[in-house]
């Protein structure tokens, strides 16, 4: 399979002008196939957190390429970046971030209504196959803030997805969740890189989780120690 995301030689250092610059990643190089379901592991600090937000363009190197779908996005603008996180690149974090006030249905809808598209009936039935996908099609109308910690985390998946994205980043996705959530959630995630043939990154402290998954890379100390594909 084709390589659809390549990290080469990445360097990240903050303070850089300073006089007590902190460098955290030291001349990464990774390259993720289309497809696959990744998790990235390492203690606090090592790293990657960092390597996570430059993945999903939030974060710039300092120095290095990233390249996506074989285009070189370390030249794009902030516009040109932000289209990228919200036409291709889906994100899962450890607190859902979902607007309260609205429904599981409207929260799902949100990236796309940020896109500035028009809203048709056809993406809203995207929407509701989604929240179905996800198990929580009767609850599509009930507000975010009156579902369970499990389910919240189930919309934002189905959030992460109503894009098409290539690629979704997933920040200890399961991190707040007890261990039945996280098991369904797990599985969820699964099913999907399997349906929709979607690019998972999972970026996880539970190695339990992180050997589910097709290739593990441990980041310690700013670089690739460890990256096992089974």
């Amino acid at each position: 399979m084709a390589d659809i995301l390549t990290l080469q030689n990445i360097n990240k250092i903050y303070g850089e002008n300073t006089k007590n610059p902190n460098q955290v990643l030291f001349d990464l190089s990774l390259s993720f196939e289309e497809y696959s379901f990744n998790s990235i592991i390492g203690q606090s600090g090592s790293g990657k957190s960092t390597l996570l937000n430059i993945i999903g363009t939030l974060d710039k190197p300092s120095s290095g390429k990233i390249y996506l779908n074989g285009k070189d996005i370390t030249t794009f603008t902030k516009n040109e970046l932000a289209d990228i996180r919200n036409q291709q690149i889906g994100f899962i974090f450890q607190f859902h971030y979902l607007l309260p006030e609205f429904t599981a249905l409207e929260n799902v809808l949100m990236p796309y209504k940020i896109s500035k598209q028009p809203l048709t009936e056809e993406i809203e039935e995207k929407a509701k196959e989604l929240l179905n996908l996800v198990g929580l099609g009767k609850y599509m109308n009930n507000l975010a803030s009156n579902l369970s910690g499990g389910q919240q985390q189930r919309v934002a998946i189905a959030r992460a997805l109503i894009n098409n994205p290539n690629i979704v980043l997933a920040d200890e996705p399961t991190g707040n969740l007890d261990s039945d959530s996280t098991e369904k959630v797990y599985e969820l995630l699964r099913e999907i890189n399997r349906k929709f043939k979607t690019t998972f990154i999972i970026i996880t402290h539970d190695r339990h989780i992180a050997e589910k998954t097709d290739r593990i890379i441990e980041i310690k100390d700013g670089k690739v120690y460890l990256d096992i594909t089974k």
